[in-house]
């Protein structure tokens, strides 16, 4: 789809650019902030010059990326609310998006300069909520109905128990080293200058290579997610929904949906009549809809609301008690086919602009996370083993919440299993530099929440307060009812929809 024929004015163009700009500015700076954990071993154990590691982990960072799922990408993204997520194409939509960015960029330079190993992805996670509690204060629903908190606890979960994860199995695993393997060379300090034996710095590289590779396939997905969402608030009739839909696609969504149906209708619960309403919505649209190239703009974005709408509707009753393990597995495929061929597309060009944007960040300004890493966690130099154990651990770990399509924090994992081979070989820790980590990790929630907050309510605040809210027919929860009987039409420029009753 060609954005340069004349459909899309030029002042809109040059915003998508300065929005990306900002996007990609966020995946430089978590490339030098937290791919620098990836060196630190490397370095430290003479395994690699630090240049030649440097350019090495930026280049598996970008193949990280490329190669990535996409699950990530969107789990992210759904932790804003629904409601959000489909006016994202208002001016207050925009600014959200900014406004979160920004907060996370300003909190990952302020502890870059301090040395201090703290995690983009919780700022980016501190932020999303913060705008989120931001936009709800304006709502009227009530303070904190802005949020997606079933996703957030799920996310947060990730992100407290990885460095625990890292923690105890690096510490575990170097034990498990020292009983198996008898070669004391490894658990000495390197020699200055001198590599280490062959197959120790085979080891070492490789797990350096799966920490950076992990690295860009799950951090690299968060930005890739955010670049999206820009796109569709900026060009709402280009890409609300994904301009490659196949028909085989569509008629797979359309056969999820019908074994979704079964499976709550057979649940004689009070919410199962409103969850078939909002899969109804959207059965009837893609069963209707011939080609998103020639659907009008009004139907696509009721498309996209009905689907989001619906995923999260299904999200909420497959949590219903009682259901079976296999009525839970075969409801969130089905969620997931929702949202995964219509909504949740990523443009091919996306990945490669957030993979060499990560790429060569982590090329500059590593230096100050590898010093705190590498000397001043532990009180005696790293070893060999602890570089290997920490680095093992923290790519079996983030390669795991890869594939669950969790986000994970590179930095606390591998800090965390540096610290837990230190107090395994009884090195001992340097409590400054614990306690500072320790405050970058309790502080980076509560301080992005409230800066990304700041920043959208104050240049949306007018605007969220000035947006009509929808209105919605009394029986119709979802505002999904299907075309026959309704009319909807966006409301000036802000994205609101208007449901009224046709006459009968």
């Amino acid at each position: 789809m060609n954005i340069f024929d004349g459909s899309v004015g030029w002042g809109t163009l040059l915003l998508l650019g300065i929005c990306l700009f900002i996007a990609l500015g966020f995946e430089f700076v978590n490339g030098f902030h937290d791919t620098a954990n990836a060196v630190a071993t490397v370095i430290y154990t003479n395994s690699l010059k630090p240049n030649t590691a440097v350019i090495w982990s930026g280049l598996m960072n970008f193949l990280g990326v490329i190669t990535s799922s996409g699950a990530v990408a969107f789990g992210i993204v759904h932790l804003l609310p629904v409601d959000l997520l489909i006016n994202i194409d208002g001016a207050a939509g925009l600014l959200m998006v900014l406004s979160l960015l920004l907060a996370a960029i300003i909190w990952n330079v302020g502890t870059w300069y301090f040395g201090l190993p703290s995690s983009s992805s919780h700022a980016l996670i501190g932020s999303i909520i913060g705008v989120g509690l931001a936009s709800s204060y304006f709502s009227g629903k009530g303070f904190g109905s802005g949020v997606n908190w079933g996703k957030a606890q799920e996310t947060g979960m990730a992100l407290l128990l990885s460095p625990v994860i890292g923690f105890g199995c690096a510490a575990i695993l170097l034990l498990l080293s020292k009983a198996l393997v008898k070669n004391p060379d490894l658990y000495k300090e390197p020699a200055k200058d001198a590599p280490p034996p062959f197959w120790i710095r085979a080891v070492l590289c490789l797990t350096c290579t799966g920490v950076s590779f992990a690295h860009g396939s799950n951090d690299g997905q968060k930005g890739i997610g955010l670049i999206m969402l820009i796109i569709i608030g900026l060009l709402p009739m280009q890409f609300s929904l994904n301009p490659a839909l196949t028909n085989e696609q569509r008629n797979n969504t359309i056969a999820q949906i019908k074994t979704a149906k079964g499976i709550v209708s057979a649940k004689d619960v009070a919410d199962s009549a409103k969850v078939n309403t909002a899969l109804d919505a959207v059965q009837t649209r893609l069963e209707k809809m011939t080609d998103i190239a020639t659907m009008p703009n009004t139907e696509k974005k009721e498309l996209r609301a009905a689907i989001l709408r619906a995923d999260d509707a299904l999200g909420k009753f497959a949590k219903t008690p009682g259901l079976t393990p296999e009525n839970i597995s075969a409801l969130k495929t089905s969620k997931k086919a929702l949202t995964a061929n219509i909504t949740d597309f990523i443009l091919g060009w996306v990945p490669l602009a957030v993979a060499i944007a990560l790429g060569l960040g982590t090329t500059i300004g590593w230096k100050r996370i590898v010093v705190t890493v590498g000397e001043k966690i532990g009180k005696t130099h790293l070893t060999y083993a602890q570089g290997a154990a920490a680095e093992l651990v923290a790519m079996c770990t983030i390669f795991a919440a890869d594939h669950l399509g969790l986000p994970v924090s590179t930095t606390h994992v591998l800090s965390s299993g540096i610290a837990g081979t230190m107090a395994a070989n009884r090195s001992g820790l340097q409590g400054d530099t614990i306690r500072n980590i320790a405050l970058a990790w309790v502080l980076t929630l509560p301080v992005t929440i409230l800066l990304a907050g700041t920043l959208f309510a104050v240049s949306a605040g007018a605007i969220l307060q000035k947006t009509p809210p929808p209105v919605i027919a009394p029986d119709d929860e979802y505002n999904q009812t299907p075309l026959q009987g309704y009319i909807s039409a966006p409301i000036g420029n802000k994205g609101a929809l208007v449901v009224v009753r046709r006459p009968s």
